[in-house]
């Protein structure tokens, strides 16, 4: 019996080549089972744990910025991921738009050299007499915000600028927000909706 003992403890050592650690095919299994469960465990807490931390995005908040341009010139990306937003339902749809026409325009038609926009982003329609809509194309704005300067000082501020985070990298330190003179720009939890004070 003895002897059985020891042939066997020669064939754990064979297969492990440290006599101090036996190899045995229960304690192996327990060892897996338990190393599986705690990983398993782990990518859950991960899981939760990710779904729980809120997701950031970089905003602009339209009361504090001053329409600078550095909007258009500072993003990483070319054209810049900010774009001119209108809120529709702050808009007076006027006849003269302040934030569409140039201030010194000679004619008031939808001619280049009457438009504000260096672009021609914004779209007018006539609607009825004296009533028109505008609409921003954002595959031609560039985020230079001269109209939303133009629409806050003569209009009621329905265009404003804002980050749109289907094309904005999501940079760790928006390159922006460091060189906004306003700080018109931060980091906020995508709960904080966008919104426009009218």
């Amino acid at each position: 019996m003895k002897k059985q003992s020891e042939d066997s403890n020669e064939k754990k050592t064979e297969v492990t080549g440290n006599p101090q650690i036996p190899v045995n095919r229960r304690e192996f299994l327990k060892t897996a089972g338990r190393f599986l469960a705690l990983s398993v465990l782990g990518a859950g807490l991960l899981k939760f744990v990710k779904l729980k931390s809120p997701v950031t995005v970089w905003q602009i908040d339209p009361r504090k910025c001053i329409h600078c341009g550095r909007c258009a010139t500072e993003c990483v990306l070319n054209p810049s991921a900010v774009r001119c937003v209108h809120a529709y339902e702050a808009c007076g749809y006027c006849k003269l738009c302040g934030g569409y026409y140039r201030p010194n325009a000679s004619q008031l038609n939808t001619a280049a050299e009457s438009q504000l926009c260096p672009t021609g982003a914004i779209k007018r329609t006539f609607i009825e007499d004296p009533y028109f809509k505008y609409q921003i194309d954002e595959d031609l704005c560039n985020g230079c915000g001269k109209c939303v300067k133009g629409c806050a000082s003569f209009g009621n501020g329905s265009l404003y600028l804002q980050v749109r985070h289907h094309i904005c990298v999501g940079c760790n330190e928006c390159r922006i927000a460091t060189r906004c003179p306003a700080q018109a720009i931060s980091l906020v939890t995508t709960d904080q909706a966008y919104w426009k004070e009218s």
